[in-house]
């Protein structure tokens, strides 16, 4: 929908009296523009000319029933929401409908708070395909010089220092939280950089215990210790005329930090077991995602070799800053796994793409990536919604209960009857629970007197909703 205009809903019936009483609660409860249509001739010229987000429409009319109107909205608008009206007798229609598309479905007569409900949903529901239509295009037409996807300020600041860094050879530190994309910063500014043309070496430092890290960087020659049998080049020697990534350089032991600081110092190695130095020609990157000025102060870092390494400083953003670039972060991601796992025809609901915009992402981009990737190779259907995203755990929270049992977001009835009902009464039941420990300093049997429960009973419930006595306690 466009954001810049007010929500617009066509409803289309033969019966008069009854578009004008919808018309009335409708543009009121739903805080909408309603324009009503006396049959589907009529709603098909208003919807070529007036664009309407939400569709309602009576199934049975003289000249073009539900069905066909349903057709011939989605020839024009797929992204519009059809609710469908059924009389008595007409509910075989009603499941038709379904099947071809329509969003939901009412009977006759009316429970004005449940068709306000439905209705609300639809325009929400509308609102996602067309921001999901909109994702789609943006992510054809956006700017692929860097591995980056997002349109955010402090995504596109740090693509543009990336891109200024790189037609230098000054050495570069980039830091971030884990999961920020700082080899893919790195691999950027290689890539934009006069040495693009030769591979980058990258050098994971904790990965590698210390002798075999020196060795590993600087080379050694024959008989340099047991096992060198032939001399071997090092990996800034192997990165001569190009680039070299030393990612969480703050892992690298204190007695490597030395050799380290005379490659940036003199721009020279020297192999383990030889006397001379040799000359390299390498831009040296590195990362890291811990604090260095604290490692500094703990003697674990060197601040000689911090001041070397800090020339030019890039720091990545976290997810949480650039929250609104989630949407097409995951339409990209989601693209790239499809391609992968040649999963063509599959497609990521609105509501999963909003489900993820709306979580916290502690291990930013790696982490929502990654959950992407278990989607799209797990999920059984072509569909990805929240229940294929979410452990029950964090599905809960995603549809959260207020202390009176009812559905905040209004989501709860769109669930079987039986699976609503308990997910009301454990809402109901853990905050009663919360509550009387909460008054009983965490002392059980006090809180099972107060609720007029057996000690044991009131037991099964905590241990059933996992609510442990010993945090009330603390508090």
């Amino acid at each position: 929908m466009n954001s810049s205009r007010s929500k617009r809903l066509l409803i289309v019936d033969d019966e008069r009296d009854l578009l004008i009483l919808l018309r009335k609660v409708l543009a009121k409860k739903c805080d909408c523009e309603v324009t009503i249509a006396k049959s589907g001739t009529v709603a098909l010229d208003l919807i070529a000319s007036w664009h309407p987000d939400v569709i309602m429409t009576d199934i049975v009319m003289p000249d073009m029933d539900g069905l066909q109107l349903l057709e011939k909205v989605y020839e024009i608008d797929r992204t519009v929401s059809v609710v469908v009206m059924t009389g008595y007798g007409t509910i075989e229609m009603a499941v038709a409908a379904l099947k071809n598309g329509a969003y939901d479905f009412l009977e006759k007569p009316f429970d004005n708070a449940k068709i306000s409900q439905i209705i609300l949903r639809a325009f929400e529901r509308t609102q996602l395909l067309r921001e999901n239509l909109q994702l789609h295009k943006e992510l054809q037409k956006s700017d692929r010089h860097t591995e980056f996807v997002g349109k955010s300020i402090p995504l596109q600041q740090a693509i543009d220092l990336l891109t200024r860094l790189s037609q230098s050879d000054a050495t570069v530190l980039i830091r971030g939280e884990s999961g920020t994309g700082k080899e893919v910063a790195a691999r950027a500014i290689h890539k934009m950089s006069g040495r693009g043309d030769k591979k980058m070496v990258t050098v994971n430092c904790p990965a590698l215990p210390e002798q075999i890290l020196e060795s590993e960087l600087f080379g050694y020659v024959k008989g340099a210790f047991t096992g060198a049998d032939n001399d071997k080049d090092g990996l800034f020697l192997e990165a001569a005329g190009s680039t070299i990534l030393l990612d969480e350089i703050a892992d690298i032991p204190v007695s490597l930090q030395t050799k380290l600081l005379r490659v940036l110092q003199e721009k020279e190695i020297q192999p383990l077991g030889q006397t001379n130095t040799v000359k390299v020609d390498v831009r040296v990157l590195a990362s890291t995602n811990q604090d260095l000025e604290a490692k500094i102060a703990k003697g674990e870092f060197r601040e000689d070799l911090f001041y070397r390494l800090n020339v030019m400083t890039v720091t990545m953003p976290s997810l949480a800053e650039i929250r609104e670039d989630i949407p097409l972060l995951s339409l990209h991601f989601f693209n790239e796994f499809v391609r992968e796992y040649k999963r063509k025809g599959m497609e990521l609901s609105p509501e999963a793409l909003q489900c993820l915009e709306r979580r916290a992402w502690k291990g930013n981009v790696r982490e929502l990536q990654n959950r992407l990737n278990r989607a799209v190779l797990l999920t059984p259907g072509s569909l990805i919604t929240p229940n294929d995203l979410l452990s029950p755990e964090e599905l809960a929270e995603e549809n959260p209960i207020d202390k009176t049992g009812s559905d905040v977001a209004g989501r709860i009835h769109r669930l079987p009857y039986n699976e609503a009902k308990e997910k009301v009464l454990s809402g109901f039941t853990a905050s009663y629970l919360e509550r009387a420990l909460t008054v009983s300093g965490g002392n059980v049997s006090a809180a099972a007197r107060a609720s007029g429960l057996g000690r044991q009973s009131f037991q099964r419930l905590m241990q059933r909703l996992q609510i442990q006595s010993e945090s009330f306690r603390e508090q």
